[in-house]
């Protein structure tokens, strides 16, 4: 890339860096938002199955993450080879020194940066499912190994050119055909959508989380005792800095400074907003009260909701689809005393339940292709058959990792899960009383 190309792509490699940083910052947003939803004997365990997991995913993403996910090398559409840019060669500068151009007209090293916070968040968000009952080493050790086996082929099957993409050897295309674009490539007659991660980050951490909770198991006293939060400031923060995060993670997702990257920051709030409302609806009208951690868990449904569909909806489809989002993650929340499942801070209620709906809501609310827009059912085709291969590919993916490494043990012990696992894990405690 000339300097030339370089100052006259600034700005828009500016906003990237700017929304690479903002995606980062989520990752401790998460720890805050989770860590106030625990218990205090265990808030320090559960910020820093957060940290580790931005600890072991920035390594493995720069050694072979990237390779796997956006590679040209393409293994039968569903990862690329990851040793054809492992540790990022070929991939910051060519022969010369200069700087390699990426899709998008700016350095290509941009994008690595981009992208990598993707999979940091995906893999935290699982550990909400598991909270004070798992190893940290066992945990660290299953992050590495997801993210290897599930996050980087759905990355790559998505975005990467892969079975769940718009090209022609996607399975859209394969179910209602190919046409040639403006460009000349052959591509899907009703490409899927998938504007920043509903099914590479939320379908994909949120059947994760449920698969992890059925294997480990319930916490000891899990339907005799109430697990209240046990700071509800933290989680009031996390859900700020989420929110604030979040603009990079969709916005972001325009790869420009450009009107898209507006309309999915409008969206983004109207959705937010919108959702936030549909569940102190349903707490006012089920429990009688409007809660703080009701509006906390409202803005998250509302963000997982409109994640896939940010450039895809008109602002009013966006606060339609956010309310709904709001209500189905509210009603969903209790689903777990329902079934028996230990999903300790609502990952599958949140992420799974709204990553599907928005996921799927496009095929509804699509402003150009979908059905309450004068689009045919296509379109919602192609995002159930989507959202159901997400579903599918990571349950499997998941339940193999968990068994694979019950031999290191994936509990502490009864005792130590009593006194707290911040002790027992970190030899720490959040907060000194002496």
């Amino acid at each position: 890339m000339s300097p030339e190309d370089m100052l006259a792509n600034s700005g828009n490699a500016a906003w990237m860096l700017m929304a690479a940083s903002l995606v980062l910052l989520m990752t401790p947003g998460l720890a805050f938002f989770y860590g106030g939803m625990s218990q205090q004997k265990s808030v320090l365990n559960m910020m820093m199955m957060s940290f580790g997991a931005m600890a072991v995913v920035s390594i493995i993403y720069f050694l072979w993450g990237w390779s796997m996910s956006y590679g040209t090398q393409d293994i039968g559409g569903v990862f690329a080879n990851p040793f054809e840019f492992f540790g990022l060669k070929d991939s910051i500068t060519d022969a010369d020194g200069n700087y390699i151009a990426g899709a998008w007209g700016y350095a290509n090293v941009i994008d690595v940066a981009f992208q990598v916070t993707f999979a940091i968040i995906t893999v935290a968000l699982i550990s909400g499912s598991i909270a004070g009952r798992v190893k940290y080493g066992t945990w660290l050790a299953f992050a590495g190994i997801w993210v290897t086996l599930a996050y980087f082929p759905l990355a790559h099957m998505v975005w990467g050119g892969g079975l769940l993409s718009g090209s022609e050897k996607g399975l859209a295309a394969k179910i209602f055909g190919t046409m040639v674009n403006d460009d000349g490539d052959t591509v899907a007659n009703v490409a899927p959508i998938d504007f920043a991660g509903g099914t590479v980050v939320h379908i994909n951490a949120g059947i994760a989380g449920l698969i992890l909770a059925i294997i480990i198991g319930k916490r000891a006293g899990f339907g005799k005792v109430a697990y209240r939060p046990h700071n509800l400031p933290f989680v009031m923060l996390g859900a700020a800095l989420l929110w604030f995060g979040w603009f990079g993670f969709n916005a972001g997702s325009a790869f420009a400074a450009d009107g898209i990257a507006g309309v999915a920051w409008v969206n983004t709030t109207a959705a937010t907003a919108a959702a936030i409302v549909g569940w102190l609806i349903t707490e006012r009208i089920r429990d009688g009260h409007a809660t703080s951690l009701g509006a906390a868990s409202g803005i998250v449904a509302g963000l997982v909701a409109i994640t896939p569909a940010a450039g895809a909806l008109t602002p009013v489809g966006a606060m339609i689809l956010g309310v709904i989002a709001g209500v189905l993650s509210a009603l969903a929340v209790g689903l777990k005393f329902k079934f028996g499942y230990d999903d300790s801070l609502d990952v599958v209620g949140v992420h799974l339940v709204a990553g599907l709906w928005g996921t799927i809501g496009i095929g509804f609310l699509g402003s150009e292709t979908g059905l309450f827009y004068g689009g045919d059912y296509k379109q919602l085709v192609v995002q159930i058959v989507i959202a159901l291969f997400a579903l599918i590919f990571t349950a499997i993916v998941t339940a193999v990792i968990a068994f694979a490494l019950k031999p290191l043990g994936w509990r502490v012990t009864d005792e130590e899960e009593a006194n707290g696992i911040d002790e027992a894990e970190h030899a720490e405690t959040a907060y000194d009383f002496a």
